[in-house]
């Protein structure tokens, strides 16, 4: 029995680079959508000692702190000239637009409220990405896609009742500027690493984002708690920095389109770290959610596009 066990575990299984390649790209999404589920939550934290405009600028700037000592410490070049027209596009929209746009909204609305834009964005995403490369997506595709986006919005329009608030316009901007922004980086990222797109668009901020956080921290108020400076370091490490490294390497491996379908389950894990962070009541629609949200990414993931 031990000398079969060795002969087979000598015997490596083929598995086609392309497949490897793929599944390692799924992964890395997957671990962007799970930091990104965070951000909600961490953001609420965040707002307990921190002002809106504060909280948002001092997060991007520790963040591009972090990403301009690895672009420093690695001597990674500028990039092509070609490439800033993008950059800036994806620091309009995930540096900039989103954090800011949603936590504004957070002020008033609830982390289930404003799931409703991370529901929408996928379906957003692709549909910005399929203008922008031209891709063409399949049928089957697209009916998984709307079907997973009107179950995940249905859901968050339901634990909300349905009644719109001023907090909407915010979340409704954020989603369309991030998905601009995505669509853009997950573009870049075929041309640099992922962490190199995220890294240079938050550098290319630094100019805006220093001085309207020396102004913010004096106009705003600050109260430092362990859940305002976690939920800071969160967003700005996590969400702003790691979790978009991961989210544009998965993109750029597996596609706009089919990495986008994967945030269909960001709603859900938002709701989850409400209820285990924040203390919020678990919805009893939410295992009823989950299940068609996880049979709409299956089948987004092998719909060929």
């Amino acid at each position: 029995m031990r000398a079969q066990s060795s002969a087979t575990a000598a015997v490596p299984i083929a598995v086609p680079a392309s497949s490897r390649g793929r599944g390692f790209g799924t992964l890395q999404a997957a671990l962007g959508v799970v930091a990104f589920s965070l951000t909600f939550p961490a953001t609420a934290w965040g707002l307990e000692g921190f002002g809106p405009w504060s909280l948002v600028a001092v997060r991007s700037v520790l963040a591009a702190v972090i990403a301009g000592g690895c672009l420093l410490a690695l001597r990674v070049p500028l990039p092509a000239r070609r490439h800033w027209a993008g950059l800036a596009v994806v620091a309009a929209g995930v540096v900039l637009g989103f954090p800011m746009l949603t936590t504004l909204a957070l002020q008033t609305s609830t982390t289930a409220h404003a799931a409703v834009v991370v529901g929408l964005l996928p379906l957003t995403t692709a549909l910005l990405s399929s203008l922008r490369t031209g891709s063409r997506p399949s049928r089957t595709f697209w009916a998984a896609a709307l079907a997973g986006a009107a179950a995940v919005v249905a859901f968050t329009v339901q634990q909300s009742g349905g009644a719109l608030t001023t907090a909407d316009l915010y979340l409704f901007g954020a989603l369309l500027i991030c998905a601009a922004g995505y669509t853009e980086g997950g573009r870049l990222a075929g041309a640099m690493p992922g962490w190199q797109v995220i890294g240079w668009a938050l550098v290319l901020c630094m100019p805006l984002t220093v001085p309207v956080a020396a102004v913010a921290l004096t106009a705003e108020p600050v109260h430092l708690t362990a859940h305002s400076v976690t939920g800071l370091l969160w967003v700005a490490a996590g969400s702003q920095f790691l979790g978009l490294i991961v989210w544009y390497r998965g993109m750029a491996s597996i596609g706009v389109p089919k990495a986008s379908q994967l945030q269909l389950a960001q709603p859900l894990l938002t709701l989850f770290w409400s209820v285990f962070l924040l203390g919020e009541h678990l919805p009893w629609a939410a295992p009823v959610t989950a299940l068609a949200v996880l049979v709409c990414i299956a089948v987004t993931q092998r719909a060929r596009g």
